[in-house]
């Protein structure tokens, strides 16, 4: 039964939702890759899995996906930032969304995402997709503001890579996505390889760089735009696409 509720809501989120440009699929390799994108609250994960091209899997916050955990998660990360006024109301919300969260994460094309000893399922089931030929999106920003553009990513997720060369004995792509809903955009940048000769630390500092450098070299060469942020804030501090000499604000 739950399965038909989210083709249900799959098919009329699909009908409403915007309708994206998508360009640069060129630079996405043939196969198994990982495609590294920045947020906009919910626009990315549905954009990933509606439009994602070929086979693919999410990572998503494992807690929405377990009934008892998703209002705690979904009232911290969704609208903390809130104005207090309002913040009752967003509690309430948190749990009124409880069943239709699971039903959506449990049936998309999703891994669950934990930061606890059950971080290693969600590695073990990544590369097996991987090893399936499927591409695994991945949005890593966290709440540490890199520039205009996006926010610093969380980089341990790079360390997928080594999983997949020892099986493999091939480097991992990973695509830099940057997504501008206020202009219906998405693009594909050139992949970044990871590499097995440098030690994880340097790797996963070198490879976390470039997407995100790249992500902003795609924003900013886009007409001006308004930026749709990681944090779920009020509209009013959302901030406009900057020229390459204001990055790092």
């Amino acid at each position: 039964m739950s399965y038909w509720l989210y083709r249900f809501i799959r098919f009329w989120v699909k009908l409403f939702s915007p309708t994206y440009e998508i360009s640069g699929c060129e630079n996405i390799p043939d196969g198994e890759c990982v495609i590294v994108g920045n947020h906009c609250h919910m626009y990315g994960p549905i954009e990933a899995e509606l439009y994602t091209p070929g086979s693919h899997y999410t990572w998503c916050a494992g807690e929405l996906m377990r009934a008892g955990e998703v209002a705690a998660y979904a009232y911290k990360d969704f609208w903390s930032l809130k104005p207090e006024y309002v913040r009752w109301f967003y509690k309430i919300l948190s749990y009124l969304i409880t069943p239709l969260a699971v039903c959506i994460f449990n049936n998309a094309h999703t891994i669950g995402v934990y930061h606890d000893s059950r971080i290693l399922n969600t590695f073990r089931r990544t590369q097996e997709c991987l090893e399936e030929g499927a591409r695994i999106v991945i949005f890593p920003e966290q709440h540490i503001r890199y520039n205009n553009i996006v926010y610093r990513f969380q980089d341990r997720f790079i360390d997928i890579a080594r999983t997949y060369h020892k099986k493999t004995g091939e480097d991992l792509a990973f695509v830099p996505m940057y997504l501008a809903p206020d202009i219906k955009k998405v693009i594909y940048g050139e992949p970044v390889y990871y590499n097995m000769a440098s030690t994880g630390k340097e790797e996963r500092a070198r490879v976390a760089y470039e997407l995100m450098e790249r992500i902003t070299g795609i924003a900013v060469s886009l007409p001006e735009h308004t930026v749709i942020p990681y944090p779920n804030m009020p509209s009013r501090y959302y901030r406009k696409s900057l020229p390459q000499e204001n990055y790092h604000e």
